[in-house]
């Protein structure tokens, strides 16, 4: 049975380049980068080159690149560094209340040392407003931190409205941006977007998993939390973990042009929706304009674990929402205000660039035959 596989929101298959050099750095290229021989040199070479492959993603300095175990490390240092680092200055964060767990548990941690978080709350479709944001900014903000791309519907928020909205209010708030969901799919120059510190991973964009970044632009301070033996400028102390880092800029270096691989994806959401729209229990919960990597939408009348179980079976993989969820009813629709039955029957469809409109044939017909089939019971 062969597999078609649409969870790419939750992780992706390593692509060929990314294997190959994490073996090779793991059989070959194996030394220490801090060890002053000629092996250490040449892992040196080989970190440098990754850093400086996520760094022109990004438009930004090698330098500004920190290589941490992933999006939820990334956020950890960035919130607790930037809040802790600024605490002197205010006690005001802005978020919102569609942000991933690593966030969102993170605030509710700043809340309980005295810090007041203000959560932005989203429209039907997860859209949060540039008006939003500047209405919550003011001269108390030490901090705001938004997702570029909601991971759950695809919504993609206002991020430079947030560097706008801190230099009307004449803040010293610092500007987070969670880019995990957005990372190789968007053009992101963060020190155009006046944005501070960004958050990327590599398990999301065909990369080795437990590796991420963690952009900081020149001459931000924040607070380590962690001390060692100075990796990483002392924001990440520990010996680096060489063949994941080299595998993410392999990740990185087979990443097709944005601008290009977006019209695609495009092409592939619409002609998904139209499979969908001809199926009477389809409601859509992602926007038209959201990312089209993402699609969401509910099946309404069958439990969205019910529908994960049937088309497991048939060697459909997809999800009802965020994997670090494990199935708890989703935030982000909650906060949405759909309807309980919606958000009971909600599934996601995320695309790579592995798929193809053939596999969204035979996934359109597998959802009408467990709509049909699989018994209704009261969401």
């Amino acid at each position: 049975m062969s597999e078609l596989y649409f969870d790419n929101s939750s992780t992706t298959r390593v692509c060929r380049e990314a294997a190959e050099k994490v073996m090779e750095t793991m059989t070959e290229n194996y030394g220490n980068p801090s060890s002053l021989h000629s092996l250490g040199f040449r892992a040196e070479r080989a970190m440098d080159e990754a850093r400086a492959a996520v760094a022109a993603r990004l438009g930004a300095e090698k330098e500004e690149i920190y290589f941490t175990s992933g999006g939820t490390e990334s956020n950890n240092i960035a919130l607790f560094g930037a809040a802790h680092a600024l605490k002197k200055r205010g006690n005001h964060i802005v978020t919102t209340q569609i942000e991933h767990p690593s966030v969102l548990n993170v605030m509710k941690r700043l809340e309980q040392e005295g810090f007041r978080v203000t959560y932005l709350k989203p429209d039907s479709f997860g859209h949060i407003t540039a008006e939003q944001i500047t209405g919550a900014v003011n001269g108390e903000t030490i901090l705001v931190s938004l997702m570029c791309v909601n991971n759950e519907v695809g919504s993609i928020l206002p991020v430079e409205a947030a560097a706008q909205a801190v230099r009307a209010a004449g803040s010293p708030a610092l500007v987070h941006v969670d880019a995990v969901q957005a990372f190789g799919k968007l053009p992101l120059r963060p020190r155009q977007a006046g944005i501070d510190l960004m958050s990327v991973s590599a398990h999301k964009i065909h990369g080795p998993k437990g590796v991420g970044a963690l952009y900081v632009r020149r001459g931000v301070h924040l607070e380590p939390h962690v001390f060692g033996g100075g990796q990483e400028k002392n924001l990440r102390p520990g010996t680096e973990g060489m063949p994941l880092i080299a595998g993410f800029g392999a990740a990185v270096g087979a990443l097709p042009e944005a601008r290009a691989e977006l019209r695609t994806m495009e092409e592939l959401n619409a002609y998904c929706r139209g499979k969908l729209e001809t199926i009477p229990e389809v409601t859509f919960n992602s926007a038209p304009d959201a990312l089209p990597y993402i699609l969401n939408f509910s099946a309404v009348g069958v439990r969205a674990e019910t529908m994960l179980h049937f088309l497991s079976d048939r060697g459909i993989y997809l999800s009802s929402g965020s994997a670090c969820s494990r199935g708890r009813e989703s935030h982000v629709l909650s906060a949405m205000g759909l309807a309980r039955e919606r958000i009971a029957s909600a599934l996601r469809l995320s695309f790579s660039r592995y798929n193809t409109k053939e596999e969204i044939d035979v996934f359109a017909g597998a959802l009408r035959e467990g709509l049909s089939g699989l018994t209704r019971r009261p969401l």
